[in-house]
């Protein structure tokens, strides 16, 4: 194995600022494996790792920020997370529960899977200010950074073998992370299938 590297590192700001745009690219499967290639070379830069892996975040979500407070409510409505008769009042009831605990709840929209998109068309459309959501979400996507790097050093050290560690971090991180979506659709579909049977 080899150390990660400036392309390395580059690489790793790059997919993560892509998949906080996509939400498709497993952004925490990432850092955690790079969190374990650095482990095995160069441990120090395992803090390079997380401020990367941060600083992909915070790019994506801004970037996803100002494009949702582009599109505007009708793309809210159209994806049905609003209802039409009370746009407005659904959004303001979703923002104060928001500005409760900011950090929290943008850390806890990057940590559950599917959940940072809403959360994120909340700031933007519910009149949420764009320097306190900027200034918020440094702390959020920093925490993330940091738990799923540890997830990765935690897998370097409970297996010896960086090889198979790195394999077994990715998927524990992809499995929880598509887990809780195929537990939620399954539950979904039960009451159909017990009406029909």
């Amino acid at each position: 194995m080899t150390d990660l590297g400036i392309g390395g590192l580059l690489g790793l700001y790059a997919l993560v600022s892509l998949g906080a745009v996509v939400p498709v690219v497993p952004t925490g499967a990432l850092v955690s494996a790079a969190a374990v290639l650095a482990a095995v070379e160069r441990p120090w830069e395992i803090v390079l790792v997380v401020a990367v892996g941060a600083a992909g975040a915070y790019t994506g979500d801004l970037v996803t920020y100002v494009v949702l407070r582009r599109a505007g409510t009708p793309l809210a409505q159209r994806v049905g997370w609003l209802h039409a008769e009370d746009p407005d009042g659904a959004l303001r009831r979703l923002r104060t529960r928001l500005e409760r605990n900011e950090v929290r709840s943008l850390l806890l929209s990057r940590l559950v899977p599917g959940g940072r998109i809403p959360v994120l068309l909340v700031a933007a459309l519910g009149g949420y200010p764009t320097a306190r959501f900027a200034s918020a979400d440094v702390a959020a996507a920093a925490l993330w950074s940091v738990a799923y790097a540890a997830i990765g050093v935690l897998g370097n050290w409970l297996v010896p073998d960086p090889t198979v560690a790195l394999a077994l971090v990715v998927l524990v991180v992809l499995a929880v992370g598509v887990l809780p979506g195929l537990l939620r659709r399954r539950r979904q579909r039960s009451p159909a299938a017990r009406t029909h049977g």
